[in-house]
């Protein structure tokens, strides 16, 4: 049964029908603000870490540090969630909050250590890092493979409007002239216009391909257990034994007990 939801759950969020679907386009989107948005959260990082290992001997980077804990997992939650609308994947559930009342009495640097998990931290870290490295490489290769496409779509409008106006033949010397080829200017139109588009598509499935890699390498798949879900679990596989412990420790009441005749 799981592996029937897992298996359902990857199929979800892929893309078909490129050139007709509106999560081919919003990805597109995505990896273009991949690259800004991969340079400030790798700043946001390295900067905030840097300060509060600084700032350490005056005590203001232990506060600093937790805060730039806490803000690398929204960072990461946030590429979650938005690689998440743009494939139509499910929400995850809302993990539910530690209890208030226990931290009431406690200082702010241990509210501070019991909600800081060591783990969910290095991860979140690393996956900064991975999204500021893939932002450059994704939208460079994506770049490249659209250009392309449309290029060699746009050259039949090109060479039309620089003949025109400036009587500039830019296929001259092309490939057909080289090789002795003679094809009319329509046929080349043509034959670029065809592998314009065929360039256009393949860079199009190009672009899914790499939001697929990212949807993994931000885990969207595989949510990591918050702090808060670590220690709930703690707390009931801690109780519960105690509790069917308490249970059979405890006579039967209201139970008819046998009855031993002397011989």
């Amino acid at each position: 049964m799981k592996a029937r939801e897992a298996t359902a759950t990857a199929q979800a969020g892929k893309v078909k029908w490129v050139l007709f679907n509106s999560k081919t386009y919003a990805t597109i989107l995505y990896l273009l603000l991949s690259l800004p948005l991969g340079i400030i959260y790798f700043t946001v990082a390295i900067t905030g870490l840097a300060l509060s290992i600084g700032l350490t001997p005056i005590l203001i980077g232990i506060p600093l540090f937790f805060g730039v804990a806490k803000l690398l997992g929204g960072i990461v939650n946030f590429e979650q969630n938005i690689i998440r609308q743009i494939l139509g994947l499910p929400t995850p559930p809302v993990s539910h909050t530690p209890n208030r009342q226990s931290e009431a009495g406690q200082n702010w640097l241990k509210r501070m250590l019991g909600g800081f998990d060591g783990g969910l931290f290095i991860r979140n870290l690393l996956l900064v890092f991975l999204r500021f490295v893939t932002g450059i490489v994704f939208f460079i290769i994506m770049v490249t493979m659209i250009s392309l496409g449309l290029g060699f779509m746009a050259l039949p409008v090109v060479h039309i409007i620089l003949m025109n106006e400036m009587q500039l033949d830019i296929l001259e010397n092309s490939l057909f002239s080289y090789f002795h080829i003679d094809w009319t200017y329509n046929q080349q139109y043509l034959l670029y216009l065809g592998i314009g588009l065929v360039l256009f598509w393949v860079a199009l499935r190009v672009v899914n391909g790499l939001m697929q890699i990212q949807r993994r390498i931000m885990y969207v798949d595989e949510p990591y257990p918050q702090p808060s879900e670590l220690v709930e679990t703690q707390i009931h596989a801690t109780v519960q034994p105690e509790y069917y412990e308490y249970l059979e420790d405890q006579p039967t009441q209201g139970m008819m007990q046998p009855a031993y005749r002397e011989l």
